[in-house]
């Protein structure tokens, strides 16, 4: 009983509430529209004071209380996760309050905006690029910010994704069987991400396709290839001497080394 009572009564008050709200953006008086929007602001009722920011906008256009009106709208929709419009509202605050107090953390949160947009890695990394150039403009902008720190994490985790991507592409030719497609895009990861974590990985793939490239080729490029492939070995071994493909290789650089054997005696 007491359970039915509580669940009937919280109804009454949504409906109340939301009703009371449809008559607030009905009426035409806009200072009290401008005072609910901060008390719903400060409540954190953030859909309603967009709602209402965004009504009364147009209204305070050109007068003092327009900046603040525009950046509590902007974080209104930061909060609700329209980061699209967000975005868009904090460079409109940025253009039209280029000295006020709040232009920098309006800028780093346009950038969060566009960070938060980037897609997860398979998908089109657009979005990610325009990530990365808005917090960049950020950082060189604002190198004493208390957000560089956090910006700059964002920008790696970005990168990062994106190192994730191209290797994945790289890794498809291998995983499709296009092994010469393989070793040149393989190749082309590793010069363009250095520092990659995906190196031990784009490593051993760049020696499995060299090395299947190589036992199926014809007599004429066998030998050359096989020894392309010794070399792909021989670094992986290198620079990841306990590599956790060491297993998958060893039989495979003891097909290479017998290949090899065989074409020295022949010779």
């Amino acid at each position: 009983m007491n359970k039915n009572c509580s669940i009937l009564l919280f109804t009454i008050l949504l409906f109340t509430s939301c009703n009371e709200y449809q008559k607030l953006l009905r009426n035409e008086d806009v200072k009290v529209k401008y005072q609910m929007a901060e008390k719903y602001f400060e409540n954190e009722e953030y859909r309603r004071a967009s709602g209402l920011f965004e009504q009364i906008l147009p209204k305070y256009r050109g007068k003092p209380q327009a900046e603040r009106i525009t950046f509590f709208y902007a974080k209104s929709l930061l909060e609700i996760k329209n980061y699209v419009l967000a975005a868009y509202q904090f460079e409109s605050f940025i253009k039209a309050y280029p000295i006020s107090q709040k232009v920098e953390e309006a800028a780093y949160l346009e950038a969060f905006c566009f960070y938060k947009q980037s897609p997860r890695f398979s998908l089109d990394q657009t979005q990610t690029f325009e990530a990365i150039d808005k917090l960049q403009d950020f950082i060189n902008f604002y190198p004493y910010s208390e957000n560089l720190d956090i910006a700059n994490e964002h920008v790696q985790e970005l990168r990062l994704k994106l190192e994730k991507k191209a290797f994945e592409i790289a890794k498809q030719y291998n995983t499709i069987r296009d092994y010469t497609s393989a070793i040149t895009v393989l190749n082309s990861f590793i010069v363009d991400y250095p520092g990659t974590p995906y190196r031990e990985d784009a490593l051993y793939y760049l020696f499995d396709s060299s090395f299947k490239l190589a036992i199926n080729s014809i007599p004429s490029k066998k030998f050359e290839r096989l020894n392309d492939a010794k070399k792909v070995y021989e670094e992986l071994m290198r620079e990841y001497p306990k590599s956790q493909f060491y297993d998958k290789t060893e039989s495979m650089i003891s097909d290479i080394e017998k290949e090899i054997a065989i074409f020295a005696a022949n010779q």
